[in-house]
């Protein structure tokens, strides 16, 4: 940091700028001021600052400048006036305003101050936090721009020891201070209220105080500004007039944007009633002076003071021993009150009209009761926790009601929130009807929680003797008891003023949350700021987070309030005192109700004003429509960066990128890089002495404990530092490779890389995954659904049994993470914004500009954003910077330099001829995963055997389970892999975790050993294995496959890595394609598969012909007509390494029919060569209508018999249909004599194929092959040999060659291999060989056998050997 960018100048101070200043100095910055207080500026020179007579010389030089005036008009003043800060600032300043104004002049001031130079404005709102556990931290809220924010952020991050920042829009910040505003104003009105209610009530104002300022019902205000009511000592924090003007600012505002404010408009009126009255210089808290003018109640405090904590101890003391309760009331407090009781050892009776409840109080140890009657039989004390007035009547006097049946001298004790007029009447009519009983008025307050484990505050009130009787009852419910004199009724007049209280502030948190919403505040900042901020309350923090996770499960449902409310408004009116605000919350209240949301949670009054208004108030970042937010983000930087990275690296010393991936996953985005799966300073030394970009270390941390991959990452890096010390000049950065949708152990193993390897610059922070669709814009993660972006906090993602978060905004999940060691505020965050308009350049700048240690995310939305910033973050370590990376997979190909490749399938290995079949294994448990197997099973049934494997048994049952599970598995396997069938190992798919996240682990732990195990059992090398989910694919890998090094060749698809496994592993050599559990959509799984699964026939008979044709060699096609022929053939091929092809007659496929085929069919789709299946001398269209339906690969239509037109006409109808149907097409011109299959051509009709009809012949049918006649011969041969014309034969090549028709021979049994080798230098492609394999067949039935198998395999054997021995004369030997 240059010494401009470090010096920042006050225009106008107060306190808050005192302690701004001292912060700013504590981190390096140097402070200059103007200040007309003297006493100011001389704190202000004490604490290091530079005095200055004027703006003008206050900000001479200043990078910022801090406003704080008045008015408009100073500001104006201060700024642009003769002597203002602007005309001497230097280029690339800017303006911190922290004035209350209007948004207007703002908006209206960005502009002026924009238009005067290269300058910026940032807006703010400052407090000091009053939260219990930031108390006296200076918070800052700041909004404008994102340039002007990155540009500001040092001095804000400086300045302040809690930053928020609102981007986008100025005035943001200005507006949350009228939110907390108008709260502080609500709170101040609702606290006389109560006090004035409670005292009127008889309540001592000090007793009063002591026990709200502990309950649910306090908040700042009530704290703060009671106890100045109470001793008449008023603090002028701030004037009744002032709190008018800025209400009243607010309502103004309010109205402008049509939004209603019930209980503010009331406030303000009461403000303004105040200030009418001559209060309007007072502080605000003086207020309460209205009241005790105009009503007569007075809240000072009276000398009649007594202590209820100790009258409770006394009572408690002296209380009676008892050992039977009536409980009447299991709901949600009364349940838990009442187990606490049984919990307590006392014999407890219960009654409630709701059997669940009953059922579940029996189960933690009560007595059920049919009636209130039965459950007061023998009851020393009866408690009744019932909804309201009505009911407790009931339960009291109803029908099988509890006065009849209670003993003699028993006491009752209602914990019901019900009016003290009404207490006062039932103990009227107790006297007149059972004067024996005694009446305990005891209300509660905790909550549920609270209930169930003893630590509510009860409040009781009675006669002495009664709370004698109860007092042990009562301790055992409480943590807090008051013992509240004036009789019955007295406690519900504390529990009445708590509500008014609870309600009021219930309801004004509502309004100023929807307030916000409107303002296009970020609900969970305002939240986060109003709770350290003097607007809070109990009740705030309790149930505006109901609000903004749009969850109003009902913990207190929102008609309590109505019937709490209505009985605070019944007991005004009794003791003639008006509650304004509290009525104004009571129509909120009702309006909810009346809407149906009455049995909702009471934060659901927030919906009264989300209805009417439109706004949202949930506080969770919405799904977005991709395609939208995509589409209107800024244009792409133009400059591909890849080269300029690229150039990079071979100008300078570029650094070796040390990837340790916390599974093998993070290999989806490079190839042609090698993996290590063990971390030997010998290997790693290895790979340094290669001088390589980038080399991974696979960790598969991710499966371990926290403790764990955090020992397990310092152990690697130590090593990766000894390594790269000892091979020398090797300078090296590290990436920890980590899951896009945020899970792993961040930051645990940040932190341990950042031991071993000493401080760095920055932390990098970059989850972006283009192939897994995940997205970070606006510092929020999302994950693509389909058309949708869904934030990262709202997917299954976020809900894992180990890694699970809340946060989707980066900033907030790293603080998140760190449990608040990194606060979101300090996080530095680089924009598309600034990626897309500014370059590398700008990155190289902002990284440089950094504090050193800070944490920085990355916004990304495409590969080229990604690019961008690695060619930054290049330019930044040519500088001398050094950066520790947390990163997904996109980050690593950028980084070094590389384009994506095409999606890799077996040919591109050439394993496409190999048979055995593929292994498939699946672990992983997210839904996706479960999706894509699922439609992996529905796709693939016919390529696939699957195996289901019970996790039941293998995590929890015993250990002779796991094992029969683990061997069976392994032998099924075992054997559909030998079968050349391609095998699906998957986990079942219920889901069992642990009951923390721990014991999760464990059971990921169980699973994925039996895993290993089973794969460990298999001995059959398989043709390919597909590892799915990350911890199983690293798993697999490392320990089932023994594997120590792999090269990553590529992808299988986009976001799947394929790798090769090196030499010393099981199977080296075997492709093993690792899946990510959550990349790609349901598809995904079943392409990946269907592309590499062991492959049925995928040659044609062309193909074959053609590779033919390219080498100069032949391929025989062997008749067959049975299985022993079948195996013969393809065992030959197979063997020879020879393409062949299976032909059947027209005479054996009568025979044979279409089993005959169908053999043929599979034989050939399950060789490891190229094999066809051709029909033969089909001479009828019929018998050729039906082959063409039954999965021949190619066909001969033998049309010789025909005169040449007709023979043209018939080929060409048949070729027509055939390559419709991608077939290949062989036809006769000419015709041989001889025998075949007992059809005889006499010597009289054979006939030599004509040179010029040939062409025209190839020309009008299309053919793809043409079978010839130049004196060959079905059959045997005469005694003179065959007599072939070989020049007719280099003629018709001449003429074949030309069209691209390839030359097949018939009858090539008996021709010597000179013939046949001159045959093939003049073109023959195909020869048909059927008289010697028939012969060999024949001849070995001679020979007796003992089984029909030993003849079997006698024929196959004879047959074998003389196949073999055509392909090695045909020359197709070793071309498969």
């Amino acid at each position: 940091m240059d010494m401009a960018s470090r010096i920042v100048s006050f225009i106008g101070l107060d306190q808050l700028s005192l302690d701004m200043a001292s912060l700013l100095v504590r981190s390096g910055f140097l402070v200059q001021g103007y200040e007309v207080s003297k006493r100011i500026m001389e704190e202000f020179s004490m604490l290091g600052g530079v005095g200055f007579a004027c703006p003008m010389e206050a900000g001479r030089g200043a990078a910022v400048i801090v406003v704080l005036m008045p008015s408009e008009e100073q500001i104006n003043d201060v700024l642009f006036g003769t002597l203002g800060s602007l005309q001497v600032m230097p280029r690339d300043a800017g303006v911190i305003l922290r004035s209350t104004v209007s948004a207007t002049y703002i908006q209206e001031l960005e502009k002026r101050i924009t238009e005067a130079g290269s300058l910026f404005l940032v807006d703010v709102h400052v407090l000091q936090s009053v939260s219990e556990d930031s108390t006296g931290k200076i918070i800052v809220t700041a909004s404008g721009k994102s340039n002007a924010i990155e540009k500001a952020r040092p001095v804000l991050c400086a300045m302040s020891e809690r930053l928020y920042v609102l981007e986008g829009r100025i005035g943001a910040s200005s507006n949350m201070k009228l939110v907390i505003q108008m709260l502080e104003g609500i709170h101040l009105v609702s606290a006389v209220e109560a006090m004035c209610l409670g005292v009127r009530a008889g309540i001592h104002s000090r007793i009063l105080y002591d026990i709200l300022s502990n309950a649910a019902g306090c908040s700042w205000m009530f704290a703060n500004r009671v106890p100045q009511m109470i001793e008449g000592n008023y603090v002028k924090d701030c004037s009744l007039n002032a709190s008018v003007k800025d209400l009243g600012h607010i309502l103004d505002l309010a109205k402008s944007l049509t939004f209603p404010l019930p209980l503010l408009a009331v406030t303000h009126q009461q403000f303004v009633y105040g200030s009418s009255c001559g209060y309007g210089e007072y502080s605000d808290a003086s207020l309460v002076k209205i009241w005790e003018r105009t009503i007569g109640v007075s809240v000072a405090a009276s000398d009649d003071i007594y202590n209820p904590l100790q009258l409770a101890e006394q009572s408690v003391a002296e209380s009676k021993p008892v050992k039977i309760i009536g409980f009447v009331g299991l709901g949600a407090m009364g349940f838990g009150m009442a187990t606490q009781l049984v919990k307590s050892k006392f014999c407890v009776y219960g009654f409630d009209v709701y059997g669940p409840s009953l059922a579940r109080f029996v189960d933690a140890g009560g007595l059920a009761r049919n009636t209130p009657q039965d459950a007061s039989k023998d009851a020393e004390v009866l408690i009744v926790m019932v909804t309201n007035e009505v009911q407790v009547e009931s339960v009291l006097f109803g029908e099988n009601g509890s006065i009849s049946a209670l003993p003699v001298g028993a006491s009752i004790i209602v914990s019901s929130t019900v009016s003290p007029g009404f207490l006062k009447k039932l103990e009227a009519r107790l006297c007149e009807e059972r004067q024996d009983l005694k009446l305990v008025d005891a209300p509660v307050s905790g909550g549920v929680l609270r209930a169930s484990n003893g630590t509510l505050t009860v409040m009781a009130a009675g006669t002495d003797e009664a709370l004698k009787c109860t007092g042990s009852v009562l301790s055992a419910m409480s943590e807090k008891l008051y013992i509240i004199r004036g009789g019955v009724g007295a406690a519900s007049s504390v529990k009445m003023a708590n509500q008014l209280l609870a309600g009021v502030h219930i309801a004004a948190a509502a309004e100023a949350m929807a307030f916000g919403a409107r303002l296009a505040l970020s609900t969970r900042v305002l939240f986060e700021v109003i709770m350290s901020s003097e607007g809070n309350s109990w009740m705030f923090g309790n149930r505006v987070p109901h609000m903004l996770d749009n969850n109003y499960t009902p913990c207190s449902a929102l008609d309590i309030f109505v019937k709490d409310l209505g009985i605070v408004l019944h007991e005004s009116r009794t003791l003639n005192i008006p509650l304004n605000v509290s009525s104004a919350a009571h129509q909120q209240f009702l309006s909810g109700s009346a809407a149906g949301w009455g049995r909702y949670d009471d934060a659901a009054v927030v919906k009264v004003y989300e209805k009417f208004t439109g706004v949202s108030v949930e506080g969770r970042p919405p799904i977005l429509k991709k395609d939208e937010v995509l589409r209107y983000l800024p244009t792409k930087w133009p400059d591909d960066p890849i080269e300029e990275i690229q150039n990079l690296k071979r100008q300078t010393s570029s650094k070796v990128l040390v990837v340790l991936d916390d599974d093998p996953t993070g290999t989806q985005t490079v190839h042609d890089i090698t993996v290590l799966t063990e971390w030997s300073t010998a290997s790693i030394s290895e790979q340094f002495h290669r001088r390589p970009s980038c080399f991974f270390i696979l960790t598969n941390s991710r499966s371990l404990a926290s403790e764990k991959a955090a020992l397990l990452t310092k152990e690697i890096c130590k090593n990766i530092d000894i390594s790269a010390r000892s091979v020398g000049n090797i300078d090296y950065t590290i990436v920890l490779r980590g899951d896009s949708t945020l899970r792993g152990h961040f930051p645990e193993e940040v932190d341990a890389a950042a031991s071993v390897i000493g401080e760095v610059d920055s932390w990098i922070i970059c989850p972006f995954f283009l192939q897994g669709g995940r997205y970070t814009i606006g510092d929020i993660h999302y994950v693509s659904d389909g058309d949708r972006l869904v934030p990262a906090g709202e997917t299954e993602f976020s809900k894992d049994a180990a890694f699970g978060y809340k946060a989707s905004n980066l900033r907030v999940w790293i603080e998140e993470k760190t449990k608040g060691r990194i606060p979101a505020n300090t996080v530095a965050s680089i924009s598309i914004d600034l990626l897309r308009r500014e370059g590398p350049a700008a990155v190289c700048k902002f990284l440089c500009n950094l504090h050193k240690g800070s944490v920085c995310i990355v916004n990304a939305a495409s590969d080229r954003d990604i690019a961008v910033f690695a060619a930054g973050m290049i330019q930044a370590e040519t500088k001398g910077l050094r950066f520790l990376c947390r990163s997904a997979a996109s980050f690593v190909s950028a980084r070094i330099g590389i384009r994506p490749r095409a999606p890799i399938g077996p040919k591109d290995l050439g394993i496409q001829s190999e048979r055995n079949g593929g292994l498939i294994v699946v672990g992983s448990y997210v839904p996706k995963t479960t999706k894509q197997v699922e439609e992996l099973k529905t796709q693939c049934s016919h390529l696939l055997k699957c195996l289901e494997i019970s996790v039941d048994k293998l995590a929890m049952k015993s250990s002779k389970d796991r094992e029969d599970e683990i061997n069976r598995v392994a032998e099924l396997a075992e054997v559909c892999l030998k079968a050349k069938k391609d095998t699906l190992l998957v986990t079942s798919r219920d889901l069992i975790t642990g009951n923390s996240p721990f014991e999760s682990l464990d059971i990921n732990f169980k699973v994925s050993s039996a895993l290993v195990e089973i794969v460990r059992h298999i001995q059959t090398r398989p043709r390919y294995i597909l590892a799915k989910g990350g911890i199983t694919s690293s798993d697999i890998a490392t320990k089932a496959l023994e594997a120590r090094l792999a090269v990553v060749v590529g992808q299988a698809m986009a976001g799947v890595p394929l790798w090769q496994l090196g030499s010393g592993c099981r199977h080296p050599g075997v492709p093993y394609i690792v899946f990510p559990g959550n990349v790609g959509d349901c598809n995904a799984l079943a392409e990946v598969v269907k592309n590499w699964a062991s492959p049925f026939q995928s040659f044609s008979t062309k193909e074959i012909l053609l590779a033919a044709e390219s080498a100069g060699y032949a391929v025989g096609a062997f008749n067959v007509y049975n299985l022993e022929g079948i195996e013969a053939v393809v065992a030959a091929a197979e063997a020879e390494r020879s393409p062949a092809i299976l032909q059947i007659h027209p005479s054996a496929l009568k025979h044979g029919g279409p089993a005959l085929v169908a053999a043929c069919i599979s034989a050939a789709e399950q060789a490891n060569v190229p094999i066809t299946v051709h029909f033969d001398h089909g001479n009828s269209k019929h018998e050729l209508l039906e082959a063409l339906e039954m999965g021949f690969h190619s066909i001969m239509v033998d049309g010789s018999h025909f005169a040449f037109e007709e023979n043209v006409s018939f080929t060409k109808y048949i070729s027509a249909i055939a390559h419709s149907k991608d077939m290949t097409v062989e036809a006769e011109l000419g015709r041989l004599s001889g025998t075949e299959d007992d059809l005889t051509i006499e010597d009289y009709e054979a006939m030599l194929t004509d040179v010029a009809q040939s062409q025209d012949f190839i020309h009008k049918t299309g053919v793809d092959a043409l079978a010839i006649c130049i004196g060959n011969v079905h059959g045997k041969y005469p005694a003179g040999g065959p007599k072939l014309k070989l020049d007719l034969l280099k003629d018709l090549h001449a003429v074949t060659s030309m069209e691209g028709v390839f030359l097949v021979l018939h009858g090539a049994s008996g021709l010597p291999s000179e013939v046949i080798k001159a045959c093939i230098e003049n073109g023959v492609r195909k020869f048909n060989v059927n008289t010697e394999v028939r012969n060999a067949y024949m001849e070995s039935l001679r020979n007796p056998q003992k089984d029909l198998i030993h003849v079997m395999l006698s024929a196959k054997e004879a047959m074998k050997a003389v196949v073999a021995e055509k392909m090695r004369l045909f020359g197709s030997a070793g071309k498969a």
